[in-house]
């Protein structure tokens, strides 16, 4: 049973179990995984803020200046006394597109050739057949495939 931290009985010390929790509740925090993800969100903030300043300031007003609207932005349209502000939405668009282009060539590229710069596992250069079972590609020799561990019969 926990009780409350500090209520340990008479000497006033808490529980091993209170201990063990508090330990493991620091040990998950400071997980490398962990800290790394909440660094990368708050860098994704941050870049996310500075892509937006950009499509709002920059892109937006030269595609403004193109259709003769000072404020892009501001760009809408009313039906019915509701009005439909599309022009938020197209920075919107503008942003996520530019921080997907910004990820794919400077995060997603160079980490898959760097990948596969370093594979260790030569290609394979043997013919290759289908798994019966699962539809994966299995070498014609084998007679276990390696993703479903069925038995196959060797061709």
């Amino acid at each position: 049973m926990l009780r409350p931290f500090g209520a340990g009985g008479r000497t006033g010390r808490p529980q091993r179990e209170e201990f063990d929790l508090l330990t493991d509740f620091r040990e998950f925090i400071l997980r490398g995984n962990l800290v790394d993800l909440a660094v990368a969100v708050v860098v994704g903030t941050a870049f996310t803020a500075v892509v937006t300043s950009l499509v709002e300031d920059l892109i937006t007003p030269l595609i403004a200046a193109v259709g003769g609207e000072p404020d892009f932005s501001a760009l809408a349209f009313t039906v019915n006394d509701s009005e439909f502000r599309y022009g938020d939405f197209v920075n919107a668009v503008l942003t996520f597109l530019i921080v997907a282009a910004v990820l794919f060539f400077l995060v997603i590229k160079p980490v898959n050739a760097l990948l596969a710069r370093v594979r260790t596992e030569p290609p394979v250069d043997e013919q290759t057949r289908p798994c019966p079972e699962c539809l994966s590609e299995i070498p014609e020799r084998a007679r276990r495939c390696a993703f479903c561990t069925a038995e196959v019969a060797v061709a």
